[in-house]
């Protein structure tokens, strides 16, 4: 069935989880490997890949090494109005 809502955040979770765990293997990393080189726990690291669960800064630390973060820049970033007609441009 297509859903024409915006996905729940649990789906959102649970899809950034997923996501997170398959780059740490693309690139090669144990989860013990990862969480040195950002400065997460493992603790925080296999809570976040089990559950989805972990702070903010932890998750941005992840992304910075699984170099993902810029991605993040552009959340909620407010959308350029574009002008109607040539007056307004001017």
């Amino acid at each position: 069935m297509l859903s024409f809502l915006p996905p729940m955040p649990s789906e959102v979770m649970e899809t950034l989880k997923t996501k997170f765990k398959q780059r740490r293997k693309a690139l090669g990393y144990t989860q013990p490997e990862l969480a040195s080189r950002s400065g997460v726990s493992l603790g925080s690291l296999k809570r976040f890949e089990r559950f989805g669960q972990i702070s903010l800064e932890s998750f941005l630390k992840l992304a910075l090494v699984l170099e993902c973060l810029e991605e993040f820049g552009a959340l909620c970033a407010e959308e350029e109005v574009m002008p109607d007609s040539m007056e307004d441009l001017l």
